[in-house]
């Protein structure tokens, strides 16, 4: 059994662990920081990313494209380390960032691995010690600071950074333990922490399934089973998604379904009759596509909506309907024409259930900012704690948020713990 010191030891070296230990590095280089991971490959969330591409950052964000804890104290720590200056340190370290139509930015190499290589190189740069795979297996609170115990070895540290990730994509290492950790401390999570970004499921031989493989664009409507559009914590509506939507042997995926994904389970959460709507024409509604069926004399019914959606699903939702698609418009009867036109803009999917924590791209739900210094992401009940990243309730739309996350609390957690342990050493720090 060995027993090593450190000014600063960071659980987790993933996106947010990784950026956390090279800022506080870096805010004074006489530290000694240490980072812990249990993953057998650094930063397996980076490598997977944006189809293995890594979508940085994009090139607007705002507090409203996250859901969580309230705009306001996301806005504070968004506001320290902001899309200028992840630009600006990725560049300084050798990686130029390319903006897509979509506003993602990505590495102009279009490999996640570029941008890998670059923090790990800066990490070594800043002569940060990053121990794995070694797992944490408690954090407890000493006269003089932390002690880390990891199997037969411990860490002792001044101050320690939680940055482990939530509970998506258990594979890479996020097992939920910093979670656990921050509960030990006295921090509580929010009433329900469920996986975000993530594809439904369907019900076995929902007229969907069948369909696997095709992406159409679409609107998606969160509805009560009073038939309300459904309401986030803070009362105010959930807002239409748009996006792409693509049909799979077990139900939806595509962007817009990845997005909409954690205001379901939120809102099932209240009401379990909750569902979605969905507009597989967005942008008409159902009596206008009912008129303009009815304008179309002369007509068969596929051939009326040939130029609008694939044949292949015209054909499909018509058997759905019950509706012949070579009939022509004016021999259909307008119960199974209207019918079609609700189909085709206002389908009711209520979807069994998610792919689960092993296919989210993040988590929904952990440790409430309110719980924090938000200047420090210091825990206001364990002075010399720190907490950033995913473990944290704050989780953004598809589109690279999630990782702007990273990068800016990361930042705002590295600081302060810089800053504490070197007051700690009774000096102050250069940064």
């Amino acid at each position: 059994m060995s027993e090593a010191s450190a000014d600063i030891a960071i659980v987790g070296a993933g996106a947010a662990g990784l950026f956390a230990a090279i800022w506080a590095a870096r805010s004074n280089p006489t530290l000694r920081v240490v980072a812990v991971d249990s993953a057998k490959i650094l930063g397996a969330k980076i490598l997977v990313a944006g189809g293995g591409r890594c979508n940085v950052t994009h090139h607007a964000v705002d507090a409203s494209d996250y859901s969580g804890s309230t705009p306001a104290l996301i806005a504070r720590v968004l506001g320290r380390f902001g899309v200028d200056e992840t630009v600006a340190f990725f560049e300084q370290l050798g990686v130029t960032l390319k903006r897509e139509e979509t506003g993602k930015l990505f590495p102009t190499t279009d490999q996640a691995r570029t941008v890998l290589t670059a923090l790990l190189q800066a990490a070594q740069d800043a002569r940060i010690e990053i121990l794995h795979p070694m797992r944490v297996d408690s954090v407890a609170k000493t006269a003089t600071g932390f002690l880390l115990q990891c199997g037969s070895d411990s860490i002792a540290a001044r101050s320690v950074i939680l940055a482990t990730g939530g509970l998506a994509l258990p594979k890479s290492g996020s097992d939920g333990s910093g979670l656990r950790f921050a509960q030990l401390f006295e921090h509580t999570l929010t009433p329900r922490v469920v996986p975000a970004l993530v594809p439904l499921t369907l019900h076995d031989g929902h007229w969907l399934t069948a369909l696997s493989g095709l992406a159409l664009p679409a609107e998606i409507t969160v509805v009560t089973g009073a038939g309300k559009v459904a309401r986030l914590a803070n009362a105010r509506a959930i807002p239409v998604i748009r996006g792409a939507i693509l049909c799979t042997h077990f139900g939806l995926s595509g962007p817009a379904i990845l997005d909409v994904s954690r205001h379901w389970l939120h809102s099932i959460a209240a009401d379990n009759a909750s569902h979605l709507v969905i507009n597989w024409l967005p942008g008409t509604t159902e009596s206008a596509l009912d008129q303009e069926l009815v304008g179309c004399k002369g007509k068969s019914v596929i051939a009326a909506l040939h130029a609008r959606l694939p044949d292949r699903f015209l054909r499909a939702a018509c058997g759905q309907s019950q509706v012949d698609c070579t009939c022509g418009i004016q021999q259909l009867p307008r119960a199974r024409r209207q019918a079609l036109a609700r189909l085709l803009t206002a389908e009711r999917v209520v979807p069994t259930g998610t792919r689960g924590f092993v296919a989210a791209e993040t988590t929904a739900g952990g440790v409430p900012l309110a719980q924090l210094n938000l200047d420090r992401l210091e825990s206001l009940t364990t002075p010399g704690l720190f907490l950033c990243g995913e473990m944290l309730d704050v989780d953004g739309r598809l589109g690279g948020f999630s990782f702007q996350w990273a990068w800016s609390s990361g930042f705002v957690a590295g600081c302060a713990a810089a800053n504490l342990a070197s007051a700690l050493r009774g000096e102050s720090s250069p940064a």
